[in-house]
């Protein structure tokens, strides 16, 4: 009998995944960007047949892709390897040369509405606005470029515009955890939401009707809910709320006079129906634990991008609401079967102050175990880890390591409240969460003191920095992805339109200068005594490439074990696969040193 071989971790980081999807009015034709040949690119089925042929050969991510509603050409927005200065490109439904649609170079252009006639494209720039940002409407036809909103105060962009294009919606950015929304009709510009001095965000407006306008919004709530502002009456009101989820997304059905919106609390996607005359809801049935993206068609028709622990985004299609789904893309890890893979388990435990985290622990199986886990802090911080394929996380568990990933206080989907816990204290609390955590995980068995190693990336990655430097004793070994090393250069080095809200997000410099001092992964480099990897992309405009220079040197010069990787062609996040399987086959390389 031929005996085959555990999968070597190239398996692993040679699947292949679906970054985002559109597809043509006459739904004959499925677009997704995927990295089928080892780069992202842009490809496309001809519907029902399932095998894709490219339409793009630039080997970018995609920032954005829709179709136009006449089905002549496709807008996408690509950036320059990971530099996220995005620009907007037209593509003809058969492929070929992409035509800019707006570039300027260095500058970041951000996708608003394409109107249904496909001659007017409305966007927001940096461009002449760096900080507050600038709306247009271009005229694709004329190539004339009309200044509709100057940005200011907070970054601004256009969120909707009503059917007619009689008005239009704009939000302003104070914050992840405190954003407006302003209706503008002929001279007048209206709140959507009461006036309050409670910070609250309003996010994905619709227009149902010139006169109808659906968002999302957490006004006077911990949870978000759907609200409804009529124009007409120029009235607020709050519609559905439902008892242990906060609502992130928002879509229109108009066959059907139906809303379709994504539910969570915690780690799971839900996907509701909420019909507009009845005012009923229902629960719509989804293949995937994540929700990443949905298009419902004017046939009614569902079209959904998702994934779960185990598998990879996906794109599924539904013709009957939900009550079977067909998987179009059916991307898996190539020669792993699911019975070697990991679904997590949902833990809670007590922190030092009686708050409960919720947390995932991945427990590598019994046969290829070696007791190690591995602490994932996730990034964000205002973001969280849920039931999501990571093929590293994949790997690693095939190699033997379990993986406890905390959604520490701050973290996104647990309320308003618990989201702006980490906000002005980033090095306290959510850090005394992880140590809360393992010292859990010690007491209950799951994991003996002298077997942790940590990894992390961007806000984990600061989180792994600062864990090692005041903590050093519970671990064999630091991994850091892009992490903020030091909080002073960090919030003068992010990208000019996040430097407004900085404050309210990790502090003042001066106003609170100890507390960055006190909550600087930089200022504990006496601490950081265990060996470290430390990776870097190039071009990461986020968390820029001096955070990991200015660390590593001053280790090196300590004479501490630490290896440096920097990718030349990335930003913040793997792109292309030959870097991440060279980064995560270092990474596995360097976590095997210690078991």
């Amino acid at each position: 009998m031929v005996k085959f071989d555990k999968p070597e971790v190239e398996q692993f980081f040679q699947t292949l995944t679906v970054e985002n999807f559109t597809v043509s009015p006459d739904e004959k034709q499925l677009v997704i960007s995927s990295n089928l040949n080892g780069h992202f690119n842009i490809w496309a089925m001809d519907l029902p047949n399932q095998f894709p042929y490219p339409l793009t050969f630039n080997n970018q991510s995609v920032d954005f892709l829709t179709y136009a509603k006449t089905g002549e050409f496709m807008v996408a927005g690509f950036d320059q390897d990971g530099d996220e200065n995005t620009q907007i490109y037209a593509l003809a439904p058969k492929g070929g040369k992409l035509v800019s649609i707006r570039r300027n170079e260095g500058e970041r252009h951000f996708f608003n509405y394409l109107t249904k006639d496909g001659k007017r494209l409305y966007y927001s720039t940096t461009a002449g606005n760096a900080t507050f940002l600038n709306n247009y409407i271009y005229d694709i036809e004329t190539g004339e470029d009309k200044l509709l909103l100057e940005g200011s105060i907070a970054p601004t962009s256009i969120e909707a515009v009503s059917p007619a294009e009689k008005s239009f919606v704009s939000g302003k950015q104070f914050g992840n955890t405190h954003s407006l929304a302003y209706v503008h009709l002929d001279d007048e510009t209206i709140l959507l939401t009461p006036e309050t001095k409670e910070q609250h965000t309003v996010t994905d407006t619709l227009y149902t009707s010139e006169t109808d306008i659906y968002f999302l919004t957490n006004y006077n709530s911990d949870l978000t809910y759907l609200a409804k502002f009529d124009l007409e009456a120029k009235e607020f009101k709050k519609v559905l709320e439902i008892n242990k989820e906060d609502f992130s997304s928002i879509y229109f059905s108009k066959k059907s006079q139906s809303l379709y919106l994504i539910g969570s609390y915690g780690v799971e996607d839900r996907l509701y129906e909420y019909h507009l005359k009845s005012e009923k809801i229902n629960k719509v049935k989804t293949p995937t634990n994540v929700i990443e993206k949905v298009i419902v068609m004017p046939s009614g028709n569902l079209y959904i991008q998702g994934r779960s622990s185990t598998r990879p985004n996906n794109v599924f299609v539904s013709k009957n609401n939900g009550e079977s789904w067909e998987e179009l893309t059916k991307f898996r890890i190539p020669g792993v079967p699911d019975e070697m893979l990991v679904e997590p388990t949902i833990l809670t435990y007590p922190s030092f102050d009686g708050l409960e985290i919720e947390a995932l622990l991945f427990k590598a199986k019994e046969e290829y175990t070696n007791g190690h886990v591995i602490l994932w802090p996730h990034g964000g911080p205002q973001s969280l880890e849920r039931k999501w394929f990571r093929s590293i996380f994949q790997f690693l568990l095939n190699r033997g390591y379990s993986i406890f990933a905390p959604n520490f206080r701050g973290s996104s989907n647990y309320g308003l409240k618990f989201m702006k816990l980490v906000e002005g204290d980033w090095g306290h609390g959510p850090r005394l969460d992880n140590l809360e955590g393992l010292e859990w995980l010690i007491k209950e068995g799951y994991v003996e003191r002298d077997k942790i190693l940590l990894l992390g990336g961007s806000y984990g990655g600061y989180m792994s920095l600062l864990l090692h430097g005041r903590h050093a004793e519970y671990f064999k070994a630091v991994v850091d992805i892009f992490g903020p090393s030091n909080l002073f250069s960090f919030v003068e080095s992010v990208p000019e339109f996040w430097k407004s809200f900085m404050i309210q997000w990790v502090g003042d410099p001066v106003k609170d200068k100890e507390k960055f001092i006190e909550d600087s992964p930089i200022t504990y480099l006496d601490g950081m005594t265990k060996p470290m990897l430390v990776i870097q992309g190039a071009n990461d405009p986020r968390v820029v490439q001096k955070e990991s220079d200015q660390i590593v040197a001053a280790l090196k010069e300590k004479g501490r074990d630490v290896e440096y990787i920097v990718l030349p062609d990335e930003g913040h996040g793997f792109s292309k696969k030959q870097n991440e399987i060279l980064v995560y086959g270092k990474m596995l390389e360097f976590l095997d040193r210690f078991i």
